[in-house]
Formats: structure tokens, C-alpha cells, sequence
């Protein structure tokens, strides 16, 4: 019977390159004072045996854990995954942070925290114990918690802080949502809408009110209202509804609608056809997200495409390469995408 292949250990490493185990652990965790003749001779040791160290051995080397790890919010997240509602961050956010991890020797772990929980500090402080990360990802509403920045703060933890614009510790990263909103209305206008309403994100979200920002920015650029054109929602599919019926009853002449998440977005597009609406002839459409379910839609929806997995690569990056320092002071903003589908078309009077 054919025997499993036995690892290779740190020990045949130090035997093969004829050097002390300390050397070699020096060259993993790549620490100081080895000169490059050495390194060279310990690295050609490790290509030829094949040695892979293990996240223990480089743990107790004192140095890196080789782990970043992403925090996203828990009860959004398992609320997705249980209705299979077709959303794809958590899929986007992975895609960015094993490749680019990978590509640096390091691996990337996700934890689901509860947003709303008093003992955020106790949690969170459980698992940056357990999991020893070199660097932390929180995305919103994690990367604006006082009480968790402040965690990371002071245990010394590098950290990233996507959907954040503070200033402070950590590396603050954006996805252009001010610029996509402003994008997004600008092509309605060019299509000759004037009266373009928005489905808001929760308060919570910094970025739902940056997306405010840049519609109504291009609205008083090209002279048109905002006036009674703002209704919120907390980017479900039920909020959506709702707010959709309040921007129809209160406007009878709205020929476009922008929404902040692809679920409020096709609760809109429901309501426009219940109504007798067509789509893109009586109404428009324009969705944030991009997630897979949009494009299947009937007609299928034009939507902001989120740059998730870019800006997370860039995070990760940061995190290993630059040590968590901040981006020279700067937001690093990643520029997002609209994807034309046939869910917009002509305003009312260019038709």
C-alpha cells in the first residue's frame, strides 16, 4: 500500500542548508540580520525539499501570523445567505483577499460580528486573540465602530477601514459612491430626465449619505429639484417597496429612479410594473450593487458595479506591504463602474 507523502519539517530545512534552525526561521518570517548570500542558500533549501511552514511554527517564531482577517457584519450577512438573495459580497471580498493574499504567502479569514451587540469589544477581542491576524478588514458599518477602531488601536493591529473617510488610525478606503451616484444621475440627465428620484441606504452607512451627495450634486449642476425626491430605505428588498410607492404617490411626473442596493432596486422595478409602468418607457431605472441577481431581471437592470474584490485586494495589500500606516494621509478612493442594461432609457420629453 502506497504511503502518504511525510511532511517536510523546519529541521530538514536547517540540516539540508547546513544552518540553525533559528537562520531558517529567520528566513521564513523574513526578520533582520540574514545576509543575502544565506537567505539565497535557505530559500533554494525550501524550493528543493518542497517545506511548507505552518501557521503554528510561524507563531511561535514570535513574529507574523501570516492571517488577515476580514470583519463583516452579522446579521446582514447571514440574513443574505439564509434568503439566497443572490447578493455577492462576501464572494467579491474573498475573491480580493485570497488572491492577493495568497500571492504574498499569507491567508485570509473571515468573522461575522454583530453591528448592534453592547459586548462588540468582548467579542471581537476573543477572536483577535484567538486568530493572533497581522491585519484587520472592517467593512461598514465595522469600519466606522468607535468602540472597535479603538480595539484595534490599541492592541497595535493594523487595520483597514473600507466605506470610511476619517481620519485617525487605520488605512480608510471608498468605492466611489459619492462619484458613482453623480455618474449614474449625469446619464439620466443626458437622456433627458428631469425628474429623478433616490432610494437611500440606512444612516448607519456613511456611503448612503455620500450617495446623496453626488445626486443631488448633479441634479443643482444641471438646475433640476431634489425637492421631495429623497426616501430611504435600509437596502432591503421590503424597505424598497415602500420607499418606491412613497416616490410615485408623491410624484406622478418621476421618470427615474436610482436605488441604493439591488434589492430596495427591484422592489422599485415591482412596484413600477405593478403600476401598469413600463420599464424603461415610463420609468428608469438604476441600481447600486451589481450583484448577479440584477441581470435577470425583466429588463434586466443598469446598476453601479462596486469595485468589492479591487478595493479589498488594495486593503490587503496595504495591510502586508505598508505595515497598516496611513495612505499619506489620503482616502485611497477605488472608482466604480456603471453597466448599461436595458433598464434606462430616453427622459419624457426626448422621447
Amino acid at each position: 500500500m502506497a504511503r502518504g507523502r511525510k511532511s517536510v519539517t523546519i529541521r530538514e530545512v536547517a540540516e539540508d542548508a547546513g544552518v540553525s534552525l533559528q537562520t531558517v526561521s529567520r528566513v521564513i518570517n523574513d526578520g533582520p540580520n540574514v545576509r543575502p548570500q544565506m537567505r539565497d542558500k535557505v530559500q533554494a533549501s525550501i524550493d528543493r525539499l518542497g517545506y511548507v511552514p505552518s501557521l503554528a511554527a510561524q507563531r511561535m517564531s514570535g513574529s507574523r501570523s501570516y492571517i488577515i482577517l476580514a470583519i463583516n457584519d452579522r446579521e446582514r450577512t447571514l440574513q443574505d445567505w439564509r434568503e439566497r438573495q443572490g447578493t455577492d459580497w462576501v464572494d467579491q471580498m474573498l475573491l480580493g483577499g485570497i488572491l492577493t493574499c495568497s500571492k504574498h504567502g499569507y491567508r485570509m479569514m473571515v468573522e461575522l460580528v454583530d453591528t448592534h451587540i453592547d459586548h462588540v469589544e468582548r467579542e471581537l477581542g476573543a477572536t483577535i486573540s484567538a486568530l493572533q491576524p497581522d491585519g484587520v478588514i472592517l467593512t461598514p458599518p465595522h469600519s466606522e465602530n468607535k468602540l472597535i477602531t479603538e480595539l484595534l488601536e490599541g492592541r497595535n493591529i493594523p487595520f483597514a477601514r473600507i466605506g470610511s473617510k476619517e481620519s485617525g488610525a487605520g488605512i480608510p478606503l471608498t468605492m466611489g459612491d459619492e462619484g458613482a451616484a453623480y455618474l449614474a444621475t449625469n446619464r439620466l440627465i443626458e437622456l433627458g430626465h428631469k425628474k429623478i428620484g433616490i432610494i437611500a441606504g440606512p444612516k448607519q452607512y456613511s456611503l448612503s449619505g455620500w450617495r446623496v451627495d453626488g445626486w443631488k450634486r448633479a441634479l443643482e449642476e444641471a438646475g433640476l429639484s431634489s425637492d421631495g425626491l429623497n426616501e430611504r430605505g435600509d437596502f432591503s428588498y421590503q424597505s424598497g417597496t415602500q420607499a418606491a410607492r412613497a416616490l410615485l404617490d408623491r410624484n406622478p411626473d418621476l421618470s427615474a429612479i436610482i436605488g441604493s442596493s439591488d434589492q430596495m432596486t427591484l422592489a422599485a422595478l415591482a412596484v413600477a410594473q405593478d403600476r401598469g409602468l413600463h420599464i424603461p418607457r415610463d420609468l428608469s431605472i438604476i441600481s447600486f450593487d451589481n450583484t448577479p441577481i440584477v441581470r435577470f431581471s425583466r429588463p434586466p437592470l443598469t446598476a453601479i458595479d462596486q469595485p468589492i474584490a479591487e478595493t479589498v485586494s488594495i486593503a490587503v495589500e496595504q495591510l502586508i506591504t505598508n505595515g497598516g500606516k496611513p495612505h499619506h494621509g489620503d482616502v485611497i478612493d477605488v472608482k466604480a463602474g456603471l453597466v448599461e442594461r436595458a433598464s434606462i432609457g430616453p427622459g419624457p420629453k426626448a422621447a
